[in-house]
């Protein structure tokens, strides 16, 4: 627990008050906004700043020719930092009662110059993985004239108080039998698909804040005709050429990319379908070579209720009935129910694409039904869906049928599904 001092103790609302140490860890670990507050010439200054904790000790983000780094340049300097997450919005029936759920933090005390270059490397180091849990590794690192541009202030904790409200409506009882409506909304922090900056050909890293989508987690399968790799802008020129001939898009809802950036558009809108956690898409990669060969995904993912698809398939036409795509869909079903635990895995394609319909029967699927004017084809007609699936029950058998196909050379595989 942190002492209880004269700038600590509450005047008002004392109930919300309290001085623990893992909470109030606890919420500056989990908050990135923070302000701090201090004096310069006797009128008060506040600043927005990044933070981060290690250990005890609260350190400051600044620019050393910014006003707070030139403050403590001489000598420590006294602040005040103020760390506050918004959790709800209590709607009361009477406008007085008007609330927020919130926790916040409060710090006082003398922040000093960390000056100590091992030490500063070391915050620095800190404060990008705070944002992504090993984004420091994937980074350059600061560079000498970016570290003396940079000012890092180091706050011991030792001044701290936790304020919180987590309650409901507090109305007043004559205020209960008003007909106006009160409860709590509830506030979360949700973080957007990433915009890859232009020229960026990496692939999007799943340690970013809000990539933790189990189902829809990047991971690379090796086989002995293919890989597939998490797809990424890095693969546009070879999808680009590998996927050049007309009929590879014959079926498929899309148009036909004809330019790299083309091409790279059309990733980035599969990458962002798998930041929102329902589709993952991969590049399928010839093992020896590194030539991309096509593309293929998890869409439709429902990780509620265990099921997806596999779809969104497309393959070169140098690799059609060749092993490439059987075994793509037996790394893609072995993950699903041997490793997500999936109950279900299911396809769509065209009604008029009887060569995909062959290849989804062949895998072990079972033809369920059509779901009519289901999606507009790229020439702006309505597409009848044909749905296969596959059971948790079916895939043991069909797994084996799957392998033996491989094993004996069996080169019958679909192209787009």
């Amino acid at each position: 627990m942190y002492p209880q001092t004269d700038r600590t103790t509450a005047t008002r609302r004392r109930e919300r008050m309290h001085y623990d140490r893992e909470a109030a860890h606890a919420i500056l670990d989990e908050a990135y906004d923070c302000s701090v507050a201090f004096v310069v010439d006797g009128a008060p200054r506040v600043l927005p700043t990044l933070h981060v904790r290690v250990g005890d000790t609260l350190y400051l983000h600044g620019s050393s020719g910014g006003r707070l780094g030139l403050t403590a340049r001489d000598d420590s300097v006294q602040v005040c930092v103020s760390v506050t997450l918004l959790d709800a919005f209590v709607y009361a029936r009477a406008q007085a009662a008007h609330s927020a759920n919130y926790r916040s933090v409060i710090a006082h005390g003398s922040a000093r110059l960390v000056t100590d270059p091992a030490e500063k490397l070391e915050v620095l180091t800190a404060v990008v993985n705070k944002v992504g849990a090993g984004r420091a590794a994937d980074t350059r690192p600061p560079d000498k004239q970016e570290l003396a541009q940079t000012s890092v202030l180091a706050l011991p904790l030792e001044e701290v108080s936790v304020r919180a409200r987590t309650h409901g409506v507090a109305d007043e009882p004559d205020d209960l039998g008003w007909p106006h409506w009160a409860g709590v909304l509830p506030v979360r922090r949700v973080f957007g698909a990433p915009q890859g900056d232009v020229g960026v050909r990496a692939a999007v890293p799943d340690y970013l804040p809000g990539a933790e989508l189990p189902w829809a987690k990047p991971v690379v399968f090796e086989g002995r005709h293919v890989r597939l790799e998490p797809l990424s802008a890095g693969h546009a020129e070879g999808l680009l050429k590998a996927l050049a001939d007309e009929e590879v898009w014959r079926h498929i809802p899309s148009r036909q990319p004809t330019t790299t950036d083309e091409m790279t558009a059309m990733i980035a809108g599969l990458q962002r379908a798998r930041w929102e956690g329902h589709q993952l898409p991969w590049a399928q990669v010839e093992p020896g070579t590194g030539r991309v060969m096509g593309m293929t995904s998890y869409h439709e993912i429902d990780a509620q209720r265990r099921a997806l698809a596999i779809g969104h398939t497309m393959i070169g036409k140098p690799w059609w009935r060749t092993g490439v795509n059987t075994e793509a869909k037996l790394l893609l079903l072995e993950h699903a129910f041997e490793t997500l635990g999936a109950e279900r895995v299911f396809w769509f394609t065209d009604i008029r694409n009887d060569r995909s319909q062959k290849a989804i029967a062949r895998l072990g699927a079972v033809r369920e039904g059509v779901l009519r004017r289901h999606r507009l084809r790229s020439d702006g007609s309505w597409r009848d869906t044909v749905v296969f699936g596959m059971t948790v029950t079916e895939w043991p058998a069909a797994g084996e049928r799957l392998r033996a196909r491989l094993a004996s050379g069996d080169s019958t595989a679909m192209t787009t599904a």
